[in-house]
C-alpha cells in the first residue's frame, strides 16, 4: 500500500534520513515539512509514539485514506484529497527551466505565500530537486519533487504567480520535473485537493490517471 501511505512509505524508505523517529512513528522536522507517519494499521502503540514525538499541542497532517483518531489527538481540520500517476509521455526537459537552490529560497517562500499549492517550508527544498522559472529575473512559477518512495517520487509545490497563469508554465514545469525523476529510475505522482477542479482537469488533460482516493487530517496531539 506505498501510494496510500506516501509519508510512511518516504521516512521508511528513501526519506530516512529526515525522519525524526519514536517506536513505528515518523515525521519531518518542522522546517522541512509538516506530515506525520504511521503504520497502515497503527496500534495503540503507536498513536501513543505518535504524540509523543510531536508534543503536546503540536499539529501535523497526514496523507493517507481515512481512519479513527483516538483520544491522544484531537483532529483539526481534514479535506479530501486525490492522487494521480503521471503517463509514461508525458515527460519533457524544458530549458528555460532552471534548477532552484537555498539561495532562491525567500523568493520561492514568498511564490507560496502569494499562491499556496500546498506546504511548503525554509528546508522543504532539501527533499528533492526543484525547477522554476524566471521572467525580468523574477522567479514566476516553479515546481519540484517531494516525497520520495521506493518507486515512486511526487512532484509538488506546482505554482505560478497570478500574473503569468494561462501560459502553460504549470504544465512546461510538471513535464519537467517529470523528465528529472525518469532520469532517477522512479514514476511521477502527484496530489491534489479533491475539491481543486482546476488542477484536476490539468493533470487529467496531461494524462494522469487516478491512483488513490485519500484524506489529509491535521490533528493535534494532547
Amino acid at each position: 500500500m506505498t501510494l496510500q501511505n506516501p509519508v510512511y512509505a518516504a521516512l521508511t524508505g528513501p526519506h530516512t534520513t529526515f525522519a525524526e523517529i519514536r517506536g513505528n512513528a515518523r515525521c519531518y522536522p518542522k522546517p522541512v515539512a509538516p506530515f506525520l507517519g504511521l503504520p497502515d494499521d497503527p496500534t495503540p502503540q503507536d498513536w501513543s509514539d505518535a504524540a509523543a514525538l510531536l508534543g503536546a499541542g503540536t499539529t501535523a497532517a497526514m496523507m493517507r485514506p481515512d481512519l479513527p483518531i483516538p483520544e491522544s489527538f484531537k483532529l483539526d481540520r481534514q479535506f479530501d484529497l486525490v492522487q494521480f500517476v503521471a503517463p509514461p509521455t508525458l515527460a519533457a526537459v524544458d530549458d528555460e527551466a532552471v534548477l532552484l537552490t537555498l539561495d532562491d529560497v525567500p523568493e520561492m517562500l514568498a511564490l507560496v505565500a502569494l499562491t499556496d499549492p500546498g506546504p511548503f517550508r525554509a528546508r522543504t527544498i532539501e527533499l528533492g530537486t526543484y525547477l522554476g522559472i524566471r521572467r525580468g529575473g523574477e522567479l514566476i512559477a516553479m515546481a519540484g519533487t517531494r516525497f520520495a518512495l521506493p518507486e515512486y517520487t511526487e512532484i509538488s509545490a506546482v505554482c505560478t504567480h497570478p500574473s503569468y497563469r494561462g501560459e502553460g508554465l504549470a504544465t512546461r514545469l510538471i513535464r519537467a520535473v517529470a523528465a528529472h525523476i525518469e532520469s532517477t529510475g522512479s514514476h511521477p505522482f502527484l496530489h491534489t485537493g479533491g475539491t481543486n477542479t482546476t488542477a484536476i482537469h490539468l493533470y487529467e488533460s496531461l494524462g494522469f490517471t487516478l491512483s488513490n482516493r485519500m484524506k489529509v487530517t491535521v490533528v493535534e496531539a494532547v
